[in-house]
């Protein structure tokens, strides 16, 4: 992955702390796959992990709109996970993930999904593991499945094809390997219903896996580092990613 941005392939912008503590987050923007909105919400959040000492991986994945296939921002997002592990000074077994939107569908289906073989194998980078230690997810599209099945994220990634929908909804995938999960989402959000947080919920509960859900009354969808009452995720986070030692 190079590290300029272009509408041909994948990238991965690095946002560097002054002092680093060994901690990775690979950062993902929404866009319903058919843009990223990186200014208004992933930016911004590697700034702000940067002042914390993590160092911040936002990725730049290849879109469906663009006329790739539906499984490249998986793919994407599986490499770039296994690039983070390489890199010096990076601790592997503190690396996250943090999307918002259609990016917080990506990075918890990349997690749900990390022991599958996605892509043929490029090089030794592959050999590394894609499972994140954990799962950070802002107002994020879960589910493309009828009641949920409005989104873009459904539009660009299945279709009218209720079989693909199904393999890209993140709750048919949570097993117990999923990792711990930090989850955020307004109750008047209007395009990623707040059922998508609560199908999560359910999933990660009978798969036992940890999840802090944080659900607002209000602030509707793409809030990035937050407003009102939404302004309180970014401690919320902070304080879960030091109960796990980021």
């Amino acid at each position: 992955m190079a590290g300029v941005f272009d509408r041909a392939s994948p990238a991965l912008t690095v946002i560097r702390p002054v002092r680093p503590n060994g901690a990775a987050m690979l950062i993902a923007p929404g866009g319903g796959y058919r843009r990223l909105n990186s200014r208004t919400s992933a930016m911004p959040a590697a700034a702000w992990l940067a002042t914390r000492g993590v160092t911040a991986y936002v990725l730049r994945y290849r879109l469906p709109a663009d006329g790739w296939t539906a499984g490249a921002p998986l793919q994407d997002a599986q490499r770039a996970m296994r690039l983070i592990h390489g890199q010096p000074g990076i601790d592997p077994t503190r690396i996250g993930t943090l999307g918002f939107s259609a990016g917080g569908h990506l990075t918890a289906l990349a997690a749900a999904r990390a022991k599958e073989e996605l892509y043929a194998p490029i090089d030794a980078v592959d050999s590394a593991p894609a499972r994140p230690a954990i799962v950070g997810l802002l107002y994020p599209v879960i589910s493309l499945l009828p009641p949920n099945d409005r989104t873009s994220t459904r539009k660009q990634l299945a279709g009218d094809d209720t079989r693909a929908a199904e393999a890209f909804s993140v709750e048919r995938h949570v097993t117990p390997e999923m990792p711990p999960v930090f989850l955020a989402h307004a109750m008047d959000d209007p395009i990623a219903r707040v059922d998508n947080a609560r199908l999560m919920q359910a999933a990660c509960i009978r798969a036992h896996v940890t999840i802090e859900l944080h659900l607002f009354k209000a602030g509707g969808h793409g809030w990035g580092m937050g407003h009102g009452e939404t302004s309180q995720w970014p401690e919320f986070f902070a304080t879960w990613l030091g109960s796990h030692g980021f």
